[in-house]
């Protein structure tokens, strides 16, 4: 080896370090992921195709489905300078009680279709973070079964359907489980038209076809693992049917609960079943905010499902402001939809947000990687947001006002 050889040989050393092999499959994937996105391209890979588009899909053109997140893009940060940065604290004050960041994870029906574990594994990774998990009356494990499961502070999501015995069974389970507060969802006086399940034929339960076969075939490992993961059924509803054993029927039973006679003595009667926070989840406008606070509930969570229901209807980022500034201190405001990114978040509580709210995100970490891509993506959302503040300037989340951000 000549004198220029063995320079060149040292120049390379002295930038190249070679990548350690990596031997677990799950950190490999997850290592590949920068963002919410790429979960969602790995979860659309993983997932058969009905699944995917159950998670990914919205009502009719999903227009507003883009709008959730496409709204955030008008948003633009006035940073500071010179701040001492030094030392970040991302804990905000919710429904009266102090988490770790102002994030929690929205409920999400039937969540065992991305992952065995469904809601447990999502519960378990909540619990870490210390953040609110909202467990869906339409769960696939029970209010008892996500108690049990971690540490860590829940929500219980309810309809008022027409059964009221069975509504006010399930609170008096949520309460006996020490679940802190009950979201009401009130924007599904029907179900939106979500063409893609048209398209694909899916429901749920979903109905086994040829097509069906084929796609659990060319994704085996969900197929392997939905079959060892047990029968699936509406977990907290499940003995209101024939024999409580069968998702199949009991969907059936569900779809005759829900009425489209949803008023405002519903949420006077749930206060006289309920003694701690509630949270309405689907207000759509200031004017009902306004009459939310009237009727004394603690939390108003600006949602549009998603845009599973409405297309059409305002994203929940363009109504924090005007919200906040009707309801002042009364409530707290919930941004639920459209979150992809810590700096998100930010842009939320800049403008008046209590806390943001996600649902897509986490499905998407669960389908593309299990329990440890729901922890992913919270801890996505965690190191977004704290540098996200250093970069703006912001210590605290108190420290975050509307000075902080302009709309272009």
């Amino acid at each position: 080896m000549n004198f220029s050889e063995a320079k060149m040989i040292e120049t390379f050393r002295s930038v190249v370090r070679f990548k350690s092999i990596e031997t677990d499959s799950v950190t490999r994937r997850l290592d590949r992921a920068a963002d919410i996105e790429d979960l969602r391209k790995i979860a659309k890979r993983r997932l058969p195709r009905g699944v995917f588009d159950y998670i990914d899909g919205a009502a009719e053109d999903e227009v507003t489905m883009a709008r959730n997140s496409g709204d955030f893009d008008r948003i633009e940060f006035k940073p500071r300078i010179l701040r001492d940065v030094s030392n970040i604290d991302l804990s905000a004050t919710v429904l009266g009680k102090k988490i770790p960041m102002p994030l929690l994870l929205s409920p999400t029906g039937f969540t065992r279709i991305a992952d065995s574990q469904g809601e447990l594994a999502v519960a378990r990774a909540a619990g870490r973070a210390g953040i609110p998990y909202g467990l869906s009356t339409l769960s696939t494990r029970s209010i008892e079964d996500v108690a049990d499961a971690a540490p860590g502070p829940k929500w219980f999501q309810v309809y008022t359907w027409k059964d009221r015995g069975l509504v006010s069974e399930m609170l008096q389970r949520a309460r006996e489980a020490d679940y802190e507060a009950i979201l009401l969802t009130v924007d599904t006086a029907v179900l939106g038209r979500r063409e893609r399940d048209v398209r694909r034929g899916y429901t749920l339960p979903p109905k086994i076809g040829l097509d069906t076969i084929i796609d659990g075939v060319i994704h085996p490992a969900w197929t392997l693992d939905f079959l060892r993961g047990g029968a699936i059924t509406f977990s907290n509803v499940a003995g209101r049917d024939g024999d409580g054993t069968s998702a199949v029927s009991l969907s059936d039973y569900i779809g005759t609960q829900f009425t489209q006679a949803l008023s405002w003595e519903d949420v006077e009667w749930l206060r006289s079943q309920w003694d701690r926070p509630i949270v309405l989840k689907g207000v759509q406008t200031v004017a009902d905010a306004k009459q939310a606070v009237a009727v004394g509930v603690e939390g108003i969570a600006l949602s549009n499902h998603g845009g599973r229901q409405l297309d059409g209807a305002p994203s929940p980022i363009s109504l924090v402001e005007p919200v906040a500034q009707e309801v002042q201190d009364q409530a707290d405001v919930i941004c639920d939809g459209g979150v992809r990114r810590g700096s998100d978040i930010l842009k939320a509580v800049a403008l008046g947000a209590t806390a943001v709210s996600i649902g897509r995100p986490y499905l998407y970490g669960l389908g593309a990687a299990g329990e440890r891509g729901v922890d992913h993506v919270i801890e996505f959302f965690r190191s977004g947001l704290e540098r996200s503040m250093a970069l703006s300037g912001v210590r605290t989340i108190d420290e975050v006002n509307r000075d902080l951000v302009s709309l272009r």
